[in-house]
């Protein structure tokens, strides 16, 4: 179990709690475009990565690895950031937000469950509530943006409705029972513009252009050194 202090939106009043999460579940090829799934499948694939069996696919990890920090250590450049609705259910309701799915990508090659494991997982300290935003989720924009070998670039963009809604990969994956309260779930990511790329610096953000609002995180990248 992990404890985040974090700020909750809802019909313009805002809270600051501190919330409990003891259940991580990182949904994977979540594309409602099966031809963007396969598009991320393959560009995963020139880096060895298996295909994945069947789509989507579900990875648990340790609550553990969410962090609202701004610093990130990691062993070596091979891993990446990946830009993702974060859906976090309490005793209130659902709320989402956004974060990313740090992982490395050398290790991918051995088991996509494991390269998640060993990276932590940034996410922003803003939510908002579901209920708010239920009717307009599919025009929310995701976006990022990677440092990389000193420049930064758009790494990112494209609407939330490209991918399943949250009410459907909850279903699956808890076959209809819903989350428990305390469990977070990432809800897949976007193909990048150019090439998947290790980075200094990783900033995100999942924006609500009706409203003009957007939820933003950034953090920085510390790569340790690969000893032996």
């Amino acid at each position: 179990m992990i404890s985040l202090s974090v700020t909750l939106h809802s019909r313009g009043q805002a809270q600051t709690r501190q919330i409990s999460i003891d259940r991580l579940v990182i949904a994977g090829w979540t594309g409602r475009d099966t031809r963007a799934v396969h598009e991320h499948i393959e560009e995963l694939a020139r880096l060895g990565v298996p295909r994945p069996v069947r789509t989507p696919m579900f990875y648990e990890i340790a609550a553990a690895r969410l962090t609202t920090g701004a610093d990130l250590q990691v062993v070596g450049q091979s891993s990446t950031g990946e830009v993702e609705c974060v859906y976090v259910q309490l005793e209130d309701g659902l709320w989402i937000g956004v974060g990313s799915d740090h992982t490395d990508r050398k290790l991918e090659t051995v088991g996509v469950a494991l390269s998640k494991q060993v990276c932590g997982k940034p996410v922003g300290a803003q939510f908002w509530r579901f209920e708010d935003i239920r009717d307009q989720l599919d025009d929310l924009l995701l976006r990022s943006w990677a440092t990389i070998d000193g420049r930064r670039q758009l790494y990112q963009e494209g609407a939330v409705a490209t991918m399943r809604r949250p009410e459907e990969l909850i279903g699956i994956w808890s076959e209809g029972r819903g989350l428990t309260p305390g469990t977070a779930m990432f809800g897949g990511t976007l193909a990048v513009r150019r090439e998947i790329a290790f980075a200094t610096r990783f900033e995100m953000e999942l924006y609500d252009a009706s409203r003009q609002l957007k939820i933003a995180h950034e953090y920085q990248v510390t790569a340790l050194a690969v000893a032996g």
